[in-house]
């Protein structure tokens, strides 16, 4: 797997991921990247500089900034991983239910991330794994997150219930978002890009919480509403007690 740009690469050498090596463009003379080729040197790693040409002959994204780590596949967690972490607190998940667009799992893995989710949740099928651009989209996020992949979302559901969490699906029909309280052990369903949370998904939920609409397209891109309603129930849960 290719780690592409300064951002990414410098949260990659925060973890203790095996970095194979990392390609570093020659002359490259601003601040930033000579600040984080120095860092990468302080590590030990294996650096080869490389000319401009070979770094756009081996960069996907077109946008590596000069830096390209190489690290093996990324290693899924298992669920119990993110059960176990989020054990002695309320835990807060988010389970993604056919997100097929690599670019909206990279985002929502950013989103996730930012917010301090226990960890995220992702069916084998009919939904995007974890590669290249996904790890270049979630900026480096991806390093920080744990993400589970697993073959049926409504048994991890069933399994979370029995860990005493309130399960919400994020869909059209459902009650406000803003007067849902989303405090406690939760667990956030985000359905796909265009069928939504399927109908076992969510007659198995708690509750469906919907983000009010007030302009005349009535839906948000899948990682744009994982981000609002990821938010205000941080909101929600920072404000408990006070």
């Amino acid at each position: 797997m290719k780690v592409e740009g300064r951002n990414s690469v410098y949260e990659l050498l925060k973890t203790d991921k095996e970095i194979d090596k990392i390609l570093v463009q020659k002359d490259l003379g601003d601040e930033a990247s000579k600040r984080l080729l120095n860092i990468i040197r302080s590590h030990k790693i294996k650096v080869q500089v490389v000319d401009k040409y070979v770094i756009e002959k081996e960069s996907e994204s077109k946008r590596s900034q000069g830096f390209i780590a190489y690290v093996s596949d990324y290693k899924y967690f298992e669920f119990e991983d993110i059960i176990d972490c989020a054990k002695d607190k309320d835990g807060f998940i988010v389970i993604l239910s056919e997100i097929t667009d690599p670019h909206n799992l990279g985002s929502i893995i950013r989103v996730c991330e930012c917010a301090g989710v226990d960890g995220l949740i992702i069916g084998k099928d009919r939904c995007a794994s974890v590669s290249d651009a996904v790890m270049r989209i979630s900026e480096g996020a991806l390093n920080h997150v744990k993400v589970a992949r697993v073959t049926n979302i409504n048994n991890v559901i069933d399994k979370l219930k029995d860990e005493g969490y309130w399960i919400y699906g994020a869909e059209t029909g459902g009650g406000d978002i803003y007067k849902t309280d989303l405090r406690g052990k939760i667990a956030l369903v985000i359905g796909g890009e265009d069928s939504g949370v399927k109908k076992l998904t969510k007659e198995k939920c708690d509750g469906i919480v919907s983000i009010p609409m007030y302009g005349k397209v009535n839906s948000l891109n899948a990682s744009v509403a994982c981000g609002i309603a990821v938010f205000e129930a941080l909101r929600q849960r920072n404000a408990k007690g006070k």
